[in-house]
């Protein structure tokens, strides 16, 4: 258990500095989500007639969307951690004749929202792969303090250039995506280690194995979430089958099944539930054997697992900050639900002496296949 946490809040255009004693006095609440596909922000602002936000700063566009940085950071047991590095999106404003009723509130993207601002009308990659397209999509980026991570697809392959040109339409962001999808992989903006840096991850959904501190539930005394519910989905396996041309002739058709059940995320339960449906995925007709090994893999890469749970926990009295994209493990909710789960989105809520999260958590496997969970 924590006795106290530490904010601090830095905005600015270009590089961000501290906030200034006025911003903070007025700020009520801070909102941030990491996790999914990109991460978001809102701060909450008290905003009376005569507050220096509505009267100076605001005129002035100290909160202007697309120009205004934020970098949240909250240091707990001395330990500093990045929360959000992001651009400030929208402000919005609500006049009250209520005493201190007035709101003013600045919402945020992380930084990826910088990738998708501009257009690129068919921008060609002739003769290049993702292993080369994505750190040239990522290096105007560096300025901002992002570092790119890569990890090459396993099947790596290059178009003929005479036959076949990799065009870019839409934005970086959505490019990138939508490369990284085709692979199985998984493709965003991290904040951190140290304010002002980040990282741009490109690549597959591995499941680190740092185990963070238990979550435990009707456990007395030990209990340190608030609230944790558990949940099964009987439709979220399936068999997903391709058709792959037969590398002979090809001419015939060969149908391959695919399991949904993936290779870099070995199953946390002894019971795996079985696959209720089967699929033939659209734009898969007739794939040559490079393509639909791409495709398998990144099946195999991109599976879904059949058990979520979601709560909330108050930071203080589970003494760390959970976090995103790392495991963690669940003690109280029976034989059937405890064990090890991958984090998938976080909500932190501060407040002026409060610190709260909301997780979702997700598994594949009933019954934990591990003897112990790490407290």
């Amino acid at each position: 258990m924590a006795k106290r946490f530490y904010m601090t809040l830095l905005i600015g255009p270009a590089v961000p500095t501290p906030a200034p004693r006025e911003v903070l006095d007025a700020l009520t609440s801070v909102e941030v989500s990491n996790g999914g596909a990109r991460g978001g922000f809102k701060l909450t602002f008290a905003a009376g007639k005569s507050s220096g936000l509505t009267t100076t700063r605001l005129p002035v566009g100290y909160f202007d969307p697309m120009i205004t940085r934020v970098i949240v950071v909250v240091t707990l047991g001395g330990v500093p951690h990045v929360l959000m590095d992001g651009i400030v999106t929208r402000q919005d404003i609500s006049p009250s004749s209520e005493p201190g009723g007035s709101t003013f509130t600045v919402t945020g993207e992380d930084l990826s929202v910088l990738m998708d601002v501009v257009e690129m009308p068919f921008m060609r990659y002739p003769g290049m792969n993702e292993i080369a397209i994505v750190p040239l999509v990522l290096v105007k980026y560096l300025l901002f303090g992002i570092v790119p991570i890569i990890i090459p697809p396993l099947f790596p392959t290059i178009k003929n250039p005479v036959k076949e040109v990799p065009t870019q339409t839409g934005t970086d962001r959505a490019y990138l995506t939508r490369l990284a999808s085709a692979n199985g992989y998984v493709f965003y903006v991290e904040p951190g280690p140290a304010p002002g840096a980040n990282i741009a991850f490109w690549g597959p959904d591995i499941r680190l194995p740092i185990v963070q501190p238990a979550l435990s539930v009707n456990m007395d005394a030990h209990t340190n979430v608030e609230s944790l519910s558990f949940s099964l989905d009987g439709l979220a396996k399936k068999i997903l089958i391709l058709n792959v041309l037969d590398p002979v002739t090809n001419k015939i058709t060969i149908p391959v099944p695919v399991p949904n059940i993936s290779i870099l995320r070995p199953p946390q339960g002894k019971r795996l539930q079985l696959p209720s449906k089967i699929e033939f995925p659209a734009g898969m007709a007739k794939l040559d054997i490079m393509d639909a090994a791409s495709r398998a893999l990144g099946i195999l890469l991109s599976a879904t697992d059949s058990i979520t749970a979601s709560g909330t926990l108050d930071v203080l009295r589970y003494g760390h900050i959970l976090k995103a994209r790392q495991m963690v493990g669940v003690r109280g909710g029976g034989v059937t639900y405890d064990g090890l789960y991958y984090v998938n989105t976080v909500t932190h809520t501060i407040k002026r002496g409060s610190y709260k999260q909301s997780f979702s958590l997700s598994r594949d496997g009933l019954v934990s296949n591990k003897s112990k969970v790490p407290v």
